[in-house]
C-alpha cells in the first residue's frame, strides 16, 4: 500500500506540476488536469481500505498514463516541475520513495511561491480541493494546501522531512540546494524561479515542527 500511495502521490505531482505554471492556460487543458487529479484521489482512498479493488487500480492507472504522456501539459509551457527537481536531490542523498518525498516539499513550495500565482493557486483550492470560493485570496490558497495536506495524510504520505524519516545537516541541505541549482541552469522553476537560497529556505520549511 505504501508503493501504491506513492505512486497516486507521482501521479498528481506529475498533473501538478503542469498546472502550476505562470502563461495563459487552456480551458480543455485545465478541465483535463483537474479531472485527473480528482480521480487519483478518489481512487487512492478506495484503495486504501480496499486494495484489491481492480475498477480503481484500473482507473488510477489510466490517470497515470494520461497525466505522464504530457497531455496535461498542452499549452502550459511545460509547467514548473520544482518540487520535483529538488525531490530528486533528495531521493538522491537519502533513498526515499519517489512519491513520498514529493509529498514531504510540496506544501513548503506552494507557501513559498504561491503569491507569484495567485489566481492558479486560488483555482487549484476552489476547483480541485473543493475550498468555498468566498474572495478572500490568501485565506482560500492556504486551505487549499492544506487540504492536499490532509489528503496525503489520508494515504499516509508524509508533509515534511521529519515524517519522511529524515533530517538533513545544513551541509546537506546547501549541497541538494547547490546541486538542484546547477542542474535545473541556474535557477528551479517557473512560478518563481528558484535560486539555491530560495531552495535552501524551502527544504527548511520543509523539515517540520517537533
Amino acid at each position: 500500500m505504501y508503493q501504491t500511495s506513492s505512486g497516486a502521490a507521482d501521479i498528481l505531482m506529475h498533473t501538478m506540476e503542469r498546472f502550476f505554471n505562470r502563461c495563459e492556460n487552456m480551458a480543455i487543458t485545465d478541465a483535463i488536469s483537474i479531472a485527473i487529479l480528482k480521480t487519483v484521489m478518489s481512487t487512492a482512498r478506495t484503495l486504501m481500505t480496499d486494495p484489491q479493488n481492480e475498477k480503481a487500480r484500473a482507473d488510477l492507472m489510466w490517470a497515470g498514463s494520461l497525466s505522464h504522456n504530457d497531455l496535461t501539459g498542452c499549452g502550459t509551457l511545460g509547467g514548473d516541475w520544482a518540487t520535483h527537481n529538488m525531490e530528486h536531490e533528495l531521493g538522491g542523498m537519502f533513498d526515499v520513495a519517489h512519491g513520498a518525498g514529493l509529498t514531504a516539499l510540496w506544501g513548503s513550495w506552494a507557501r513559498y511561491v504561491w503569491a507569484s500565482a495567485p489566481e492558479r493557486f486560488y483555482q487549484f483550492a476552489v476547483e480541485v480541493m473543493d475550498v468555498e470560493n468566498f474572495g478572500d485570496v490568501p485565506l482560500v490558497v492556504e486551505q487549499g494546501i492544506v487540504a492536499m495536506e490532509n489528503f496525503f495524510h489520508e494515504i499516509h504520505m508524509p508533509i515534511c522531512l521529519r515524517e519522511l524519516g529524515i533530517s538533513p545537516t545544513e551541509e546537506q541541505i546547501a549541497f541538494m540546494a547547490a546541486s538542484c541549482e546547477e542542474k535545473a541552469g541556474g535557477q528551479n522553476g517557473v512560478v518563481r524561479p528558484l535560486k539555491k537560497e530560495d531552495m535552501i529556505r524551502i527544504y527548511h520549511m520543509a523539515m517540520g515542527s517537533e
